[in-house]
């Protein structure tokens, strides 16, 4: 028998949880989301232009009197300060979210082996005539749509 995990969450712990999570949203409010296109069409910055991006700014920081007001230096020096003081909450978040969904999923692996066990146990001992109708119901799971796109007959049990 499958069991991958067991968990059981309090009901302090989902208020808890619930809690955390309006805070993380009421933070996150300024936030922005961005359109496919709009991100396909924005300048990315990977390791190499970070280094050049902070250098460029140490150097126009360091020399004032060569930036125009229309550069907003004081509004990219914010930028990069935010940025270095986002990056290791997202990457705890991108973690927390990943436990989250190999949770979800070894949850849904353990019910599932679980139901096929006791699905399999009905057609070994289903004999009496309410376990017929129940398997009959629960075989649904396991139809195939014919080529012809037909419903199937009702009542057929494939398994």
């Amino acid at each position: 028998m499958q069991n991958l995990i067991s968990l059981n969450l309090s009901a302090q712990d989902l208020t808890d949880l619930d809690a955390a999570i309006v805070t993380i949203q009421r933070v996150f409010a300024p936030l922005v989301t961005l359109q496919a296109d709009e991100v396909r069409g924005l300048a990315k910055m990977g390791e190499k232009s970070e280094a050049f991006c902070r250098q460029t700014l140490n150097v126009l920081a360091a020399n004032p009197q060569i930036v125009p007001p229309s550069l907003s230096l004081a509004e990219a020096q914010a930028d990069l300060v935010a940025l270095d003081a986002l990056r290791p909450r997202l990457l705890q978040l991108r973690q927390l979210a990943e436990r989250g969904s190999d949770t979800e999923i070894a949850l849904g692996a353990d019910l599932m082996a679980t139901a096929l066990e006791g699905y399999a146990l009905l057609g070994v001992s289903g004999k009496g005539e309410s376990l017929k109708a129940a398997r009959r119901e629960l075989s649904s799971r396991f139809a195939k749509s014919p080529r012809n796109g037909a419903p199937p007959a009702a009542g057929t049990d494939p398994a």
